[in-house]
């Protein structure tokens, strides 16, 4: 009986989170952020309604922000061929120390794109709470969310990407 019990409700968690998902598809909001030489712009200038946008929340302080995005730099190359994914890492150091974002990412050689959310505006409206946080934005909506960073992440992340491909790789 336990056992039966048990497979029901998994069956209707499984159900509850597919419906979840179906329905935290939620259009990215616009905010005001820098990009990397601290010119002021909009997120829909990087971010666009069209296309598939990995979206990491990170700080130069963060060492689980670090390893995520060395790891997601060494799969960027793959992912941009494969899926078509651009990734965006927005900092959101502070004004004390935002002067250390470009110099850190200079040294990393990393070649996506980097935004400053100095005054945190673009994680309000994302309500990140803590970093590091990845989106998976397709089109312009949020399909997919992660927080946190360990090894093995990017598999999962990589598997969302496949799925948003659909059957033998067509959008």
């Amino acid at each position: 009986m336990k056992h039966l019990l048990s497979v029901f409700v998994l069956f209707f968690l499984c159900i509850g989170m597919s419906a979840a998902s179906d329905s935290s598809r939620v259009a990215l909001p616009e905010a005001k952020v820098q990009n990397i030489r601290g010119k002021a712009i909009k997120s829909s200038e990087v971010i666009a309604d069209s296309g598939i946008y990995i979206v990491c929340f990170w700080a130069t302080w963060c060492k689980p922000c670090i390893q995520e995005l060395h790891t997601y730099a060494e799969l960027y190359e793959r992912w941009q061929k494969e899926y078509g994914a651009t990734i965006v890492a927005v900092s959101i150091d502070d004004a004390r120390t935002v002067s250390k974002v470009a110099p850190y990412v200079k040294g990393r050689n990393w070649t996506f794109q980097v935004l400053l959310d100095v005054n945190s505006d673009f994680k309000r409206a994302m309500n990140v709470n803590n970093a590091p946080h990845t989106f998976l934005v397709k089109n312009g909506a949020v399909v997919w969310q992660h927080a946190a960073f360990a090894s093995g992440d990017e598999e999962d992340l990589e598997q969302q990407l496949q799925l948003l491909m659909g059957p033998k790789g067509a959008e």
